[in-house]
């Protein structure tokens, strides 16, 4: 007896070790998921799908004063819950969250699966916060058509509650597929304390972010690796996206995949970023010195935006600190004279972020989309052993406005012209979209002095002379410019 309760002692426990194992390491006090246009539950990927006809979120007049949409055969993209069914507004409608206080993500999920949706424009609030004006979900998705998810990160005060409500313009309707609400750890996004100034690059003064600040999510990259889904992040379901499409020209450099050991820390916790982001990282190779690694984002101009950087030292080489220094370029403007990965995290395998805020100015009234850069370059005048550049993960963010506004203008379109928008000027705004950063280093340098290296994508090596990365493999690049964030 005692042996037979000892093997189901052990059998228990490996059940739970396996169990705890693949536990997120973050679980959020709130999460909706809102799968609009549809009468019943449905499971995607392992998460349950409420309908929003009946649900509590909804108004109780929503089947007398709405419509639906259904997926009927024509589904191109192999799309799934939520993106089989949408709601359709003729009127403004909102929908109501029982929320804690505190940080959120709020996703807003479209699918214009038909040309029926080229003639909807509308707009989106979120609390006091304006997310979109005049969007075309038509045009942010063209072409080829394909799911979209705009990501928001908002705090929600002691209100308890987060009211999302569309409204069509005038002469035309609205419409919404899914809507998902996430926690997000307090002070991890937006810092609660005095430590909340960030660097404002090309500026000697700092920018703050506070608890009023919203942005949305552009980009985010698992830089050297392959895509994240939702449902492999920490918790917050977060998707990350690969880098590739974002790097300029030929420069890819070089992707070694190490299994180090991640060891988490209270400045860069567990729920930071999954430990594959981590353990894998760009770089630059043995011929760092010839070419920057670069990534380019379309933005919207007239817009802050927040540039988070991971990083992680995983190459067993280095060591120590002052053993690799690279220059941080964001714009064409210093961001790092002397990025020292080690000397930032405490020790190999320890990972660490950055963040940087960088201005984009909009320099003719349009609001036009402009290219956002980011590089990077090894610095050897500081006399490291390696030079080299690397760069683990990165997240771009666009910061509202004075006015709480996000909304920018929509993708340009020779045939469709949205109707006017009585409360503004602005056409409303885009898709989210990734971002291309210019980079530029070796396997141990770090300080960053743009007038002596200015950031051009002439610069870049050609295909031919790259070298061969003693660590990861060889990667070559045709592509010159950006991809846009979808739903896979």
């Amino acid at each position: 007896m005692f042996t037979l309760n000892l093997h189901l002692y052990s059998f228990l426990l490996l059940l739970s070790t396996a169990t705890a194992a693949t536990q997120p390491p973050y679980t959020p006090t709130d999460h909706f998921l809102l799968n609009c246009g549809s009468t019943t539950n449905s499971t995607s990927d392992g998460r349950n799908w409420d309908g929003d006809t009946y649900s509590k979120f909804s108004p109780s007049n929503t089947t007398s004063t709405t419509t639906t949409s259904t997926l009927s055969g024509q589904n191109p993209s192999g799309a799934g819950v939520p993106f089989t069914t949408a709601r359709i507004f003729h009127s403004p409608f909102t929908y109501t969250f029982p929320v804690t206080p505190g940080p959120k993500f709020l996703r807003l999920y479209f699918y214009p699966a038909t040309p029926n949706f080229s003639t909807s424009f509308f707009s989106v609030t979120a609390g006091q916060h304006s997310l979109l004006t005049n969007f075309s979900a038509f045009l942010a998705a063209s072409p080829p058509l394909s799911p979209l998810v705009k990501e928001y990160f908002l705090n929600v005060k002691n209100t308890q509650k987060l009211d999302v409500t569309i409204w069509p313009s005038p002469k035309s309707f609205a419409f919404i597929n899914g809507i998902e609400i996430v926690s997000i750890p307090e002070g991890f996004y937006v810092r609660n304390d005095d430590f909340n100034h960030i660097p404002l690059v090309g500026q000697n003064n700092d920018f703050e972010i506070d608890n009023n600040t919203s942005f949305e999510t552009l980009y985010r990259l698992n830089v050297g690796g392959n895509y994240v889904p939702a449902t492999g992040d920490t918790g917050m379901f977060r998707e990350w996206d690969q880098d590739d499409g974002y790097i300029y020209g030929a420069g890819f450099g070089f992707v070694p995949h190490r299994n180090v050991p991640i060891k988490y820390t209270s400045a860069t916790p567990n729920y930071s970023a999954p430990e594959i982001v981590y353990t894998t990282t760009r770089t630059m190779g043995n011929l760092s010195l010839h070419y920057n690694l670069t990534w380019l984002f379309p933005v919207d101009a007239g817009f802050s935006y927040l540039l988070r950087l991971y990083f992680c030292e995983i190459q067993l080489e280095v060591t120590k600190e002052n053993q690799r220094f690279f220059r941080i370029f964001i714009n064409n403007q210093t961001a790092e004279e002397e990025a020292d990965v080690i000397a930032w995290s405490g020790g190999t395998g320890i990972p660490v972020f950055k963040d940087y805020v960088v201005q984009v100015v909009d320099t003719d009234g349009r609001r036009s989309r402009q290219d956002l850069w980011l590089a990077m370059h090894p610095n050897l005048e500081t006399g490291s052993q390696y030079g080299d550049a690397i760069l683990n993960g990165l997240e771009i963010f666009k910061l509202n406005k004075s006015d709480g506004s996000l909304a920018g203008r929509n993708p340009d379109s020779p045939s469709i012209t949205p109707p006017p928008y009585r409360a503004a000027r602005e056409k409303g705004k885009s898709k989210p979209f990734l971002v291309i950063v210019a980079v530029t280093g070796g396997q141990g340098s770090g300080s960053a002095r743009l007038a002596s290296l200015p950031i051009n994508p002439n610069e870049i090596g050609p295909l031919g002379h790259m070298g061969v990365h003693p660590y990861g493999e060889q990667i070559y690049s045709t592509i010159g410019g950006a991809s846009t964030r979808e739903q896979s």
